[in-house]
């Protein structure tokens, strides 16, 4: 017992001892920022989008280091909405939905504002329309801090939401990418994919290295790896909102689902699921042998590419690592490029996340110490730290930017293209205000499965679906909160008559 008693102690002052070493290094190099004078003590007040009792993961990530290096400031951390909310409720009483942007403004005013919004970037462009943080860029010309150094894709596309200035950096991004299975691509005898391809070009490298029957089908693609594809979702994400393609119209009056462009869009990816080049849900086979990775199309090798995250890196090559440990299981021998772009967006494609946005309050009550901050988790020391330590996210400074676990890819392709514009937050709080708004979208599933059971074309599917769409929005327009059923008729709560 004693010797346990002292290994754990032992655990701990090295763990001491690594974070002192840590904060040196970072005092060390910390970019010519300008430092609070030690004796004036301030509180920096951080506001977040939602947050608990609990802040110990923001604190390990952002605020820690920063603390240890500045101990005159003291740091609190203020969630617009709390979480706790829904933690502790029984389910008797409902919870209405909070505004978001209004939460958010709450804690950005009265009498003791928070000073730094660290939000996503649809909150960080309505407070840009509003003059609710500053611009920044009169700061870092003052400071001269470096910018040369960020991700052009990532300072550019914050620069996009503050209409060619900025109001925000960000010290990390995730992204995403399509990933190739090389092996299937030599044995079909195809070039494998490369970077800044169309999609048309991506579908036909499909149809050319799709082949086998069955349980032994290899398909060419897949929007997502997993089992169990829905080819209507799937499409939305990645091909469908990279045209800007809007179900309805901004003011959710009317459809718009009857025009060329979302014809083309079903009649592209219905053929390719009635000729099995993408899978559909049937792949699911109970009589199939488990393994770790069997649910995972691209590690089991049935499909030949897919687009995924950028961590992602970790998990195929935790796979390989542990390949003898894996039964049925032949690492993978993989690369990635670019995901691909529409003709009508050349260069633009990029699936680029801000996970946090760093501005500064207009009305904060210590915007110094606020720009100190900011600059301290965008500056070069704290992105060399955070290279080596975060493996789910790529720091934003591109020279700290290397391949996970010494392997060898095309690590560009994550940050090459310019990321979709942000969505508009009066599209959010729509949503927000309408919920049955969703149900309109889902009921366009069953349009197009009619479409791939041949027994509609997409014109006319697409037909059906914007006069059903369009008696709901009716009905949403006479009660902003129906709710719908599953086939697009309202909710109607009990003892309730319409006529």
């Amino acid at each position: 017992m004693m010797m346990t008693n002292r290994l754990k102690n032992m655990g701990k002052v090295l763990t001491v001892s690594l974070a002192v070493t840590l904060a040196v290094g970072l005092l060390s190099g910390c970019n010519g920022t300008k430092k609070s004078n030690t004796n004036d003590e301030k509180v920096l007040r951080i506001g977040v989008l939602y947050g608990g009792s609990d802040d110990s993961w923001l604190r390990q990530q952002y605020t820690d280091i920063f603390e240890f290096t500045h101990n005159n400031v003291k740091i609190e951390i203020v969630p617009a909405v709390d979480q706790n909310q829904y933690r502790y409720n029984d389910g008797t009483t409902p919870i209405e939905q909070p505004d978001n942007m209004e939460s958010m403004k709450k804690i950005m005013t009265g009498s003791n504002p928070v000073d730094v919004v660290m939000g996503d970037t649809s909150i960080l462009k309505q407070l840009i329309q509003e003059n609710m943080v500053k611009e920044l860029d009169p700061l870092i010309q003052e400071d001269k801090f470096d910018t040369t150094d960020f991700v052009p894709s990532v300072i550019n596309g914050l620069k996009d939401i503050g209409e060619g200035k900025l109001y925000a950096l960000t010290p990390s991004f995730s992204s995403s990418a399509l990933y190739f299975n090389k092996k299937i691509f030599t044995d079909a005898g195809v070039e494998p994919p490369t970077d800044n391809m169309t999609w048309d070009d991506m579908f036909n490298k499909a149809r050319l290295v799709a082949n086998g029957e069955g349980k032994d089908r290899v398909y060419g693609f897949s929007f997502n790896r997993y089992k169990g594809n829905d080819p209507f979702w799937d499409m939305q994400y990645n091909y469908v909102n990279s045209l800007q393609l809007k179900v309805y119209d901004d003011k959710a009056e009317n459809m718009t689902v009857s025009s060329p462009q979302w014809v083309k869009v079903w009649e592209t990816i219905s053929k390719l699921s009635k000729d099995k080049i993408i899978p559909g849900a049937d792949l699911n086979d109970p009589n199939e042998t488990w393994n770790a990775v069997s649910s995972d199309l691209f590690l089991s090798g049935k499909i030949a590419m897919t687009i995924s995250e950028s961590n992602y890196v970790n998990e195929i090559a935790d796979a390989n690592n542990n390949a003898a440990k894996i039964k049925n299981f032949t690492p993978i021998d993989w690369d990635v490029v670019t995901v691909p772009v529409h003709p009508e967006n050349p260069g633009i494609g990029g699936n680029i996340w801000y996970n946090y946005t760093f501005s500064i309050n207009s009305s904060a009550a210590n915007p110094e110490t606020a720009w100190e901050f900011i600059q301290f988790v965008n500056g070069e020391e704290y992105a060399k730290l955070k290279s080596r330590s975060n493996t789910y996210e790529m720091v934003s400074r591109k020279s700290y930017i290397q391949p996970r676990q010494g392997l060898s890819y095309n690590i560009q392709a994550f940050y090459t293209l310019k990321p979709f514009p942000p969505t508009d937050p009066k599209a959010d709080k729509l949503m927000a205000d309408k919920p049955g708004l969703y149900s309109i979208t889902n009921v366009g599933r069953t349009y197009f499965n009619e479409v791939l059971e041949n027994k509609k074309t997409p014109e006319e599917a697409l037909k059906e679906w914007s006069e059903k769409g369009n008696g709901m929005l009716q009905e949403i327009k006479l009660n902003p909160k129906t709710q719908f059923q599953e086939d697009g008729t309202p909710f109607i709560p009990e003892g309730e008559v319409r006529g």
